[in-house]
């Protein structure tokens, strides 16, 4: 009895060792064009200084003397008006096309960026496009504060989306 206990122990710890490394070796990761992989398992890359409310992005867009921000939609929603569809930036390509739109501005332009598919700490497309934004070293960047959802959050308010 003792020897089969005593190899079910050594197999338990083998197995458990196993499951632990392979843990520890998928840490979420995002891979920026030009870059090393970034760690994202940090909750929020941001600070509430880098997020702007959808009540703020709407009155900018409803008021046609202010300069509109560029808008990119990172994610799989509908489009807030005078948005750029990108595609899910958790997808390498959409954030090459997302550094390429980037690389056309100054670092000083006003930037907002979206999803709203899922609530920020389920979203797996803002991190890496708000991460490269920031690596780029863009000084204006915003996040879209979507705590929710899209539906939610701007289009159950009657914020202004794109035509279709």
């Amino acid at each position: 009895m003792n020897k089969r206990l005593s190899c079910f122990s050594r197999r338990f710890s083998v197995l458990a060792f196993f499951l632990f490394t392979l843990s520890l070796s998928l840490t979420t990761k995002a891979q920026i064009p030009g870059k090393e992989s970034i760690s994202l398992d940090k909750p929020n890359l941001w600070t509430t200084k880098d997020l702007i409310q959808p009540a703020e992005l709407a009155a900018i867009l409803t008021n046609k003397k202010k300069t509109r921000p560029a808008i990119f939609n990172i994610g799989v929603v509908e489009d807030i008006e005078g948005s750029q569809r990108l595609g899910p930036a958790s997808k390498n390509d959409n954030l090459v096309v997302l550094k390429d739109r980037l690389s056309k501005l100054p670092k000083s332009s006003a930037i907002v960026i979206y999803c709203g598919c899922c609530p920020f700490d389920k979203c797996p497309n803002i991190r890496p496009a708000f991460a490269l934004m920031k690596e780029m070293g863009f000084v204006n960047g915003k996040l879209l504060n979507i705590p929710v959802n899209i539906k939610q959050n701007w289009i159950s308010k009657g914020y202004p989306m794109l035509s279709k």
